[in-house]
């Protein structure tokens, strides 16, 4: 089965199943897991931040930022496709207790500064006030969109010409610094913290990291213990994330198999797909007169996996366990499902 659902569904290497089990470990609620500190100060330098904190989710990751950075009853700005807002179960109502307010992101994912000062409330007697932007990149119901360093950076310089900070789901932020040719650090420069997944194009088995200044990580570290989050001997699960960060540097081959499995289909009778930015595939099944559902019954059939992202819309995605003969097999494989 060629498993293009996600790039969550890659399996640890040899070395990180090694690196697991050779871990230094220690209790890391108390800071004494050597392999976690290790981590967190290699993941904050390849983001260019001044401290870092292992976290078991991504989701995790995104909601303790935002009860970092917000009071009780603020609202949240954010993209209304973005993850944040579409798939965390309304974590910011439940967890950091903010409303949320939503743009449009247009085609990327990521608003001109004029829609961040349109949607800016400031407080008063009546109104909370807006105590957090939150940005995405890349963006992914938009097909992993990478939003550009200019447009990125503006837009944060509009929240923070507001007096509002800054936060990213940049849970393939790698991925986004591949495809435009900047460095990760550069990219993040205008914000004030980030979260990125180990557990998706890196191919770690577990884990993200949450990254800021050394006083937003000091209180991150509170507020993950009370959300659950505070872990043990964790070395043995962020060990393989040590060797997982160095996949960044393999991204690109995941972007061409992309491109390359996008041009294939779009080939295909009633097929539409756009190239993509990065490793994400939006496939158009509407002029092939099949729902989602039904193409991806036929694909499974044929020995692709794939995930609905919309009534005519799958999204395929590449990733290190899929490599170009599998991006020719599963074309192969959906040409006999639309035939």
């Amino acid at each position: 089965m060629i498993d293009l659902r996600s790039d969550t569904v890659t399996t640890p290497s040899d070395a990180m199943r090694t690196a697991a089990a050779d871990a230094d470990v220690g209790d890391d609620v108390y800071g004494e897991d050597p392999s976690v500190n290790e981590l967190e100060a290699a993941a904050a330098d390849a983001v260019g931040m001044e401290a870092a904190l292992y976290v078991p989710s991504g989701t995790m990751g995104n909601q303790i930022a935002a009860r970092v950075h917000t009071e009780r009853g603020q609202e949240a700005l954010v993209e209304r496709e973005s993850h944040v807002y579409k798939w965390e179960l309304g974590g910011f109502a439940q967890h950091a207790e903010l409303q949320v307010r939503t743009f449009e992101g247009g085609e990327n994912g990521c608003p001109a500064p004029e829609r961040i000062r349109d949607g800016y409330v400031e407080e008063d007697l009546h109104r909370p006030g807006t105590g957090l932007v939150c940005l995405e990149n890349t963006h992914n119901s938009k097909g992993g969109t990478a939003v550009p360093a200019d447009e990125f950076a503006a837009a944060a310089e509009a929240a923070h010409g507001l007096d509002v900070p800054v936060h990213v789901d940049g849970a393939r932020v790698f991925n986004a610094a591949t495809a435009l040719g900047v460095d990760p650090a550069d990219l993040l420069a205008p914000v004030d913290s980030v979260m990125f997944c180990l557990s998706k194009g890196l191919g770690a088995p577990v884990g993200s990291v949450l990254a800021g200044s050394e006083s937003f990580v000091e209180e991150a570290r509170r507020v993950r213990k009370l959300f659950g989050g505070g872990m043990r001997q964790a070395g043995m699960i962020a060990a393989p994330g040590v060797l997982a960060l160095e996949n960044r540097h393999r991204l690109d081959e995941d972007h061409e198999n992309a491109r390359r499995l996008a041009a294939d289909l779009d080939a295909l009778p009633g097929l539409s797909v756009d190239e993509p930015d990065t490793n994400i595939v939006l496939v158009d099944t509407s002029d092939a007169g099949m729902t989602a559902a039904a193409f991806l019954a036929g694909c499974e059939d044929e020995g692709v996996l794939g995930s609905e992202f919309g009534d005519y819309t799958v999204r395929f995605c590449t990733h290190l366990d899929v490599d170009g003969a599998d991006v020719a097999d599963a074309v192969a494989a959906v040409e006999r499902v639309v035939a």
